[in-house]
């Protein structure tokens, strides 16, 4: 199926993924204007971005059973609402203290109704199986564009005005979510298309069972884990890591761009490689070329010119592990719970950006250097390598009756 034959909920949700997640990545560059403001060293803001992570991974389930329940509608609208509250209170607050339930309770929840879980969830529900990766691929990819739209954007808002001004802009911008929320409906969905839930446990919680007792799907959520600890450590801390080396903050913003824009090619693209290949070992090739490209960051000196190189590597196995993890939950389990399934595993996801945003700054105020949590990073790149090797892949069996039991 070629991209341009997606149904219209495919694109919607392209467009919604740009803003939320877009959005998000840009709080990194946030972290100095914020603490200079408070007066308060990096762990705090740390630790409000690693809360906000937690959160966003513990709420996915619940809203992944919701939106498996009652549609990915009506989740949408109330993530962008608590998305733009968060922002817009955390723009006016007067105490740090504050950023905890704005920036992020209010946000986190916010973003897990907006990003991947529900989108692919909705997606998967009326694109052929043979063509989920490369749907997840070119949807996961949004995000990356949003990312390279807005991170630019934001830095230009910091640059003429305050960050209370640049926050409030990005609250006005969520309410583009609550339309285009309107047009993910997937209630009319094509049955032939999904003919993997024909067979599907017919409550949550025997697809939980079923889940829980395979040893994939474990395996499944330790990779994930470590995927959320690059991305989250990165996102967060490399703007500052960048400017105790020397560079300008402009630097730092182009480097997280080409992570965005080269993103963009590399969802795509181990997506495409997901639906061609075993998804266990593309997976593993991803996770060898995120322990080459970071090792080869922290061995060479940081210049421009290293940083905008290291950004466009990164960026290219960023979120490739989205499309492939999200395929293989809907391989093996089928697409009729993939969001509560899918939600459970993002969590997992989570916890590891939790860690990764707050263990940054942590090691960071402590040691007074970035370097050590830089070399676990590689540690733990090259173990994700290894842990999909084992995953079986092929889709459960299902006895007749389960279904009706």
């Amino acid at each position: 199926m070629s991209i341009f034959r997606f149904p219209l909920l495919v694109w919607m949700g392209i467009a919604i993924l740009i803003f939320s997640l877009g959005i998000r990545q840009s709080f990194g560059i946030f972290m100095m204007p914020i603490s200079e403001t408070f007066n308060t060293g990096r762990e705090f803001f740390s630790l409000a971005i690693a809360l906000q992570n937690l959160l966003f991974g513990m709420f996915q389930p619940f809203v992944g059973m919701a939106a498996d329940r009652w549609g990915a509608r009506r989740i949408i609208c109330f993530g962008a609402l608590t998305y733009a509250a968060g922002l817009y209170l955390t723009s006016i607050a007067v105490q740090p203290d504050w950023l905890y339930l704005t920036l992020g309770a209010l946000v986190g929840l916010g973003l897990s109704g907006t990003s991947y879980v529900i989108i692919l969830g909705a997606v998967a529900k009326v694109v052929p199986a043979q063509h989920t990766a490369k749907a997840f691929g070119l949807t996961t990819a949004a995000g990356s564009f949003g990312m390279f739209a807005v991170i630019p954007g934001a830095e230009a808002l910091l640059s003429n005005f305050d960050w209370q001004t640049a926050l409030q802009v990005f609250a006005v911008a969520c309410s583009v979510m609550v339309v285009l929320s309107a047009f993910m409906k997937t209630s009319e969905v094509n049955k032939t298309q999904t003919t993997a839930q024909d067979d599907a446990p017919d409550s949550v919680k025997a697809a939980l069972n079923e889940a829980f007792s395979h040893k994939g799907y474990w395996l499944i959520h330790a990779g994930f884990f470590v995927c959320g600890f690059h991305v989250m450590f990165i996102a967060t801390h490399l703007p500052s890591y960048l400017g105790d080396k020397g560079l300008a903050a402009s630097a730092a913003a182009m480097a997280l761009a080409y992570v965005g824009v080269f993103n963009i090619f590399g969802s795509y693209f181990w997506g495409v490689m997901g639906d061609r290949f075993d998804k266990r070992y593309v997976m593993t090739s991803l996770y060898l070329m995120r322990t080459l490209v970071i090792a080869s960051f922290v061995l060479l000196p940081v210049t421009n010119n290293t940083a905008s190189i290291f950004g466009a590597a990164i960026g290219f196995c960023w979120l490739g592990t989205v499309p492939l993890t999200s395929g293989l939950v809907r391989q093996i389990f089928g697409a009729k719970y993939l969001s509560t399934l899918y939600g459970l595993v993002f969590f997992t996801h989570q916890v590891g950006s939790f860690l990764g945003a707050w263990a940054g700054g942590r090691i960071y105020d402590y040691y007074g250097s970035y370097e050590p949590i830089w070399w676990s990073t590689v540690v733990l790149a090259f173990a994700a390598a290894l842990l999909h090797i084992p995953i079986n892949a092929n889709p459960v069996i299902r006895k007749p009756l389960l279904a009706s039991a």
